[in-house]
């Protein structure tokens, strides 16, 4: 008979995901024959689609018959994988997640040669050590970059977060919060990834002599609005003229809450003795080490990744005119399709 009829839908759908996604073309091409045969194109037909000979379509279908799709597989050759004893695999697990120091060898991390001197040592088992590079993988323990973390944690970091959520809580027109921060504008631009043939590496041209802006920003965690200042120097004036223009934006408001990292022009004499004098402002500071807090990361983030990398401006001027122009269609932030928006000259 030339056609295969016992395939119910979920066989079917098993064969046409192997036609679709498997790395092994020969199971493919396999599955993709039975597949055709079981609609009803003939031997013949398949074969010629396939470039196949009829008689190896035939021969498909009959393992088909015969074992299923495990019919279709090729026959595993060479000896079976042979995977470590119990011992061996528990020990390993054991030592992994400490370093070699802790166990006092002067290697800061693991190599498969001291490993197999440490599991010989604690079984009496020898193993080489390439044969632990070759078991390791199986067992799901891989060679990969380590990443960098902080050891300084923040004693007061529970009660920092416990009263910024306070703050947010009672958020409204007469007691706004703000995200604020800092953002350095460069000349010479961030290098990115974009868009490129292949082979050919998109070249963007530096101006070489580097020249630095400065903003400094204020998000409003209820509404969106943005506000901000600039400064060709980082230092608390920049701060304290942001904190000026929003006490006369927001006139009406009885307190003005800023939710700030831990940067020194935060902290300096200068904002203190301005502080004392508008007794509306509070501050409060986030977390040490914890930049996800303060939601105006994002914006700053955006304000990169649309502006600022790979541009081709030549002169400052020329750049923070696209900047002045990107912080009037991100506010309100986020959600105003400021990557879309197209720029205007003047």
């Amino acid at each position: 008979m030339n056609r295969i009829a016992l395939i119910d839908r979920a066989e079917r759908r098993r064969l046409e995901k192997i036609v679709q996604r498997s790395k092994d073309k020969r199971f493919s091409r396999r599955g993709n024959a039975v597949l055709l045969v079981h609609k009803g194109q003939s031997r013949k037909r398949v074969a010629l689609l396939l470039s196949a000979a009829r008689s190896s379509v035939s021969r498909w279908c009959k393992w088909y018959e015969e074992s299923g799709i495990d019919g279709l597989k090729d026959a595993e050759h060479g000896k079976p994988a042979y995977l470590p004893d119990d011992i061996i695999v528990q020990l390993l697990f054991l030592l992994i997640p400490w370093t070699p120091q802790d166990l006092g060898y002067q290697r800061s991390r693991w190599s498969s040669e001291l490993l197999a001197k440490v599991i010989h040592e604690n079984t009496g088992i020898r193993v080489h050590s390439s044969t632990l590079r070759r078991w390791m993988p199986e067992l799901g323990i891989v060679w990969r970059r380590a990443a960098p973390t902080l050891r300084i944690r923040d004693p007061h970091k529970e009660e920092k977060l416990a009263a910024i959520q306070a703050a947010l809580d009672k958020c409204s027109a007469e007691h706004p919060v703000f995200y604020e921060d800092e953002v350095d504008i460069h000349l010479n631009p961030k290098i990115g990834a974009d868009w490129g043939f292949r082979g050919k590496q998109r070249l963007v041209p530096t101006p070489g002599q580097n020249e630095k802006y400065y903003l400094a920003g204020a998000l409003n965690a209820g509404t969106g609005k943005v506000l901000y200042v600039g400064r060709h120097s980082k230092c608390s004036e920049i701060f304290i003229r942001l904190m000026e223009h929003l006490r006369k934006t927001y006139r009406q408001a009885k307190t003005i809450t800023l939710i700030v990292d831990n940067y020194i022009i935060h902290k300096s004499k200068k904002t203190q003795a301005w502080l004392k004098q508008n007794p509306k402002f509070t501050l409060l500071f986030q977390p040490v080490y914890s930049p996800w807090v303060n939601k105006i990361e994002k914006l700053w983030h955006a304000l990169h990744e649309t502006v600022t990398r790979n541009h081709r401006c030549t002169e400052m001027w020329e750049l923070l005119q696209r900047v002045r122009r990107f912080m009037e269609t991100a506010s309100p932030f986020p959600g105003n399709q400021h990557g879309l928006a197209k720029a205007t000259h003047s």
